[in-house]
């Protein structure tokens, strides 16, 4: 993340510096993995589908928290949460680009009454599958850095 981002984040209040937190940290990671472990034991219909995505959409902006305590600082919105996971280095990279959509829908969802539909509610799923346990570990990796 530029420098010159993260400036202008703070000045927006979108972001407030603090000190690192390792305990608020793993609190998060654990939180993320326990709820999409009790969202995974829900059975995907059409109507499960918008409580599906919403919640594993928490628990992905909770792994962009986490990294900004990490770096030192407060996220104050969800762009800036899911703006940081773009920037992590794992395999499956290019997916990272999903999250702006993720969070657009969850927004239609949240503000605009928009219904979630099974194959949204698949793909947040797959992405949390393929991507989480790299974010989760290389976060780790840091925090232990620390």
């Amino acid at each position: 993340m530029k420098k010159e981002q993260i400036e202008q984040w703070v000045r927006g209040d979108f972001l407030r510096k603090r000190s690192l937190d390792k305990e608020k940290v793993k609190s998060m990671i654990e939180s993320s993995t326990t709820n999409m472990t009790i969202v995974k034991t829900i059975h995907l219909t059409e109507q499960s589908a918008i409580l599906i995505f919403r919640e594993s959409y928490e628990s992905i902006r909770q792994l962009g928290d986490a990294r900004w305590w990490l770096l030192g600082y407060e996220p104050r919105n969800h762009e800036v949460s899911m703006e940081i996971l773009k920037e992590m280095d794992i395999k499956e990279k290019v997916k990272l680009n999903y999250l702006s959509r993720f969070k657009t829908i969850r927004n239609d969802t949240n503000y605009r009454g928009f219904k979630v539909t099974l194959p949204q509610a698949r793909e947040i799923l797959e992405f949390w599958d393929t991507c989480s346990q790299e974010i989760i570990f290389q976060l780790l990796r840091e925090l232990n850095k620390t």
